[in-house]
């Protein structure tokens, strides 16, 4: 039992190459995971460029509506801010609004104030629950959109039924209004709703869809025929693309927190990613039960496991631990070939009188020896595992 090359290093310890070696397959991928998601940030933030903007050709973008309708001698302005949009309505003036959930809820109110009386037309895309009650009092949105993109007029206004069938499919609506006009129906509940003020000079509309403003999307249906109709009673076009730096969205008591920006299909769908996270966690989670023997996947040397504790004991200077492990084994070694049952083999009263008259030495170095204090450095220890194995050989020979 020599510990001499157990409380030395070996070279099991892996080097710089050997862990760069292993890691390296761990960093690439997490590289290749890196490039891959600021490429597709970058691929989706190009792809979302002038999304509904009359000066964008993008596919998502409104040019080519812009431009049909200058050739018609309507006139398109942009305004980002509320400031500017409500000030622009009025009588002669098409006000469209493109993001109307964006707008908090004071601005909605606000351009509300300024459109309603004005007898202009406002024209309100894909307005959801967030914002069409407030901008179309009256009218409310329903939870689920429509499956269908492409739709049939199904009423008796006349741009509806000039243009035909268009893909309105999106957000659906109904309202309390009688004089409404309800136009491309899903499910009976329409995605076009128009309603006359009350002066019957104005008018606003509910889209459900920017579909038929879209580059890549006019030239289908009745798209450009629609499009045309709805933005184009009026020699005058206020194209609103709300922004994040309109400083009227800032007030102090109409403030949102970032889950309010989220759209609601976002939180249910968190939630429920949450509890298939949690059932499959449920699943495969350990059960406790009675404890079954598996064999080792490989064989372990002894000297291997005897070589990893000693190296564990000196990286810690756990010398008393070490001392502990060396004298409880050469007891539990020594009990038997002294005639002392190993029950009884940690028992100084019990072992070394039996192990004296075997011997025919000093009792109290044997003391000493088998149940005497740590030792105080690794040279002491050392000496111990050696006078260990000395007094085992020595009771072993015949």
């Amino acid at each position: 039992m020599t510990t001499e090359a157990t409380l030395t290093p070996t070279s099991a310890s892996p080097t710089a190459r050997q862990v760069w070696t292993r890691a390296r397959g761990i960093a690439l991928a997490l590289v290749v995971l890196l490039a891959g998601a600021v490429a597709i940030a970058v691929v989706r933030s190009d792809a979302r460029h002038g999304e509904l903007d009359p000066r964008s050709a993008d596919p998502g973008g409104s040019r080519a509506v812009a431009e049909l309708l200058a050739d018609r001698g309507v006139d398109t302005r942009v305004v980002t801010t509320l400031d500017e949009a409500a000030t622009a309505a009025g009588p002669d003036t098409t006000l469209l609004v493109a993001a109307p959930d964006l707008l908090t809820p004071a601005q909605q109110t606000r351009l509300h104030a300024a459109f309603a009386d004005s007898g202009g037309r406002t024209v309100l895309v894909a307005s959801g629950s967030a914002s069409v009650e407030r901008l179309a009092p009256g009218v409310t949105a329903d939870p689920a959109t429509s499956l269908d993109s492409t739709l049939a007029p199904d009423c008796a206004l006349p741009a509806a039924r000039r243009a035909g069938t268009a893909d309105t499919g999106g957000v659906r609506y109904t309202t309390t209004h009688l004089g409404a006009d309800a136009c491309y129906p899903s499910e009976r509940l329409a995605t076009l709703l128009r309603l006359p003020d009350e002066k019957g000079n104005g008018d606003t509309i509910a889209l459900g869809a920017p579909d038929i403003l879209l580059n890549d999307r006019l030239d289908e249906q009745g798209n450009a025929s629609l499009a045309l109709q709805l933005l184009g009673s009026r020699p005058h076009l206020v194209w609103y693309l709300p922004s994040l730096s309109d400083t009227s969205a800032n007030g102090t008591d109409d403030e949102r927190s970032f889950f309010d920006l989220l759209p609601s299909g976002w939180l249910w769908g968190t939630l429920q990613l949450f509890v298939a996270a949690a059932l499959a966690a449920l699943w495969r989670a350990r059960r406790l039960g009675p404890l079954v023997p598996e064999k080792l996947p490989v064989a372990i040397r002894a000297s291997e496991t005897a070589e990893g504790r000693a190296r564990l004991y000196r990286k810690t200077d756990a010398r008393d631990r070490a001392a502990d492990a060396l004298r409880s084994t050469t007891r539990t070694r020594l009990a038997p070939l002294v005639g002392v049952p190993v029950t009884q083999a940690h028992t100084p009263e019990a072992l070394l009188p039996a192990l004296s008259a075997h011997l025919h030495g000093a009792g109290q170095d044997q003391h000493a020896l088998l149940f005497g204090p740590p030792p105080s450095d690794d040279a002491a220890l050392i000496a111990l595992a050696d006078r260990l194995d000395a007094l085992e050989r020595e009771v072993r020979r015949p």
